[in-house]
């Protein structure tokens, strides 16, 4: 004699007492890409300065609330990556950003100040 309800897998499906129900990895979960919480913060920081931001101004958000300067920087990264955000040099040229271009710059596992010293523009989202 059983009790309680059957349960079988078939083909991704759960399978109780006749009703269907989608197995976990059915489910589509939209995971963003970047931080959000950090996006937030760097875009709240463009609009209160009202210009463009400079590796400075990143490093003093990580210093004032405690997070790490590469998390912001991955962030910003992501957000050109993806189109949010731009770089442009000190001439005013847009700079692409791209995957290599991060890469690139992790060469000691952390992105540090130093590893920057080349992006002396500014940062600002996409219009």
């Amino acid at each position: 004699m059983m009790f309680g309800p059957q349960l079988c897998t078939i083909g991704g499906l759960i399978r109780q007492q006749g009703a269907e129900m989608a197995s976990a990895k059915d489910d589509v979960i939209d995971v963003p890409k970047w931080d959000v919480a950090l996006e937030s913060l760097v875009g709240d920081e463009y609009r209160s300065k009202g210009s463009d931001l400079l590796i400075d101004d990143f490093n003093r958000l990580a210093q004032v609330h405690a997070i790490r300067f590469d998390d912001i920087m991955e962030t910003v990264f992501k957000l050109c990556i993806y189109g949010r955000w731009q770089y442009r040099d000190t001439a005013g040229r847009l700079t692409p950003i791209t995957q290599q271009t991060v890469d690139e710059l992790y060469v000691n596992a952390r992105l540090q100040g130093k590893d920057l010293r080349h992006f002396t523009g500014g940062w600002r989202p996409q219009k």
